[in-house]
């Protein structure tokens, strides 16, 4: 019948409106989805965040040495850093009740390569040998016999002296990927004699 057709044009209209409206809204969800995961901060970018963290950091520490005149020292393992002071008795010891200096860890994929002096850092070398502080500053070699034994921390590469002054050196965070697509990447934290910390543009990686 001709009445007929208009009826199940418009329902067929209608359904088709609502069907559209459905697959956009499911696309918008997609797309949002997609933005999102894109937005997200790439492997290069989190290492830069981690670098410029760690500058900021150690002008921080720099800051708390010549304010309060405490010798400052910053110990940097493979894929991890902390802060040491110099106590009453020239021994050095973590700093542990303040956050933003204790012990920092990197991810798996993040690791630290240290340089002074324009040379890579080798476990044997000493800041005191190179005469920066007599060796009374450095860590006792004595036993403790009272109690348990106390922890011998290796001594700090970096030092920041109450004077302003910090050990040059240069770090770069080094991620290389174990899986996945992501590239690897690089950055370099400079310090000269004197803060601020200069972070680097990312490096070309081989």
């Amino acid at each position: 019948m001709p009445g007929q057709h208009p009826q199940f044009s418009r329902h067929v209209q209608g359904f088709t409106l609502l069907e559209v409206m459905l697959v956009l809204l499911l696309m918008g969800l997609i797309v949002s989805t997609v933005t999102f995961t894109a937005l997200g901060k790439s492997a290069e970018q989190k290492l830069e965040e981690q670098a410029q963290r760690f500058a900021v950091v150690v002008n921080m520490a720099s800051d708390f040495a010549v304010l309060n005149q405490q010798e400052l020292g910053l110990r940097i393992e493979e894929g991890s850093y902390y802060f040491v002071y110099l106590d009453e008795e020239q021994k050095w010891q973590r700093i542990e009740q303040d956050k933003v200096f204790e012990q920092r860890e990197l991810e798996e994929d993040v690791t630290l390569a240290l340089e002074l002096d324009d040379l890579p850092w080798q476990e044997e070398e000493s800041l005191f040998d190179q005469g920066l502080f007599d060796e009374t500053l450095s860590v006792s070699e004595d036993e403790v016999a009272i109690g348990e034994e106390e922890e011998k921390l290796p001594p700090p590469q970096v030092l920041l002296l109450s004077s302003g002054e910090i050990t040059p050196f240069s770090l770069t965070f080094q991620f290389e990927p174990s899986f996945g697509n992501e590239e690897p990447a690089a950055f370099r934290v400079d310090a000269v004699d004197m803060p601020p910390l200069q972070v680097s543009e990312a490096l070309d990686h081989p």
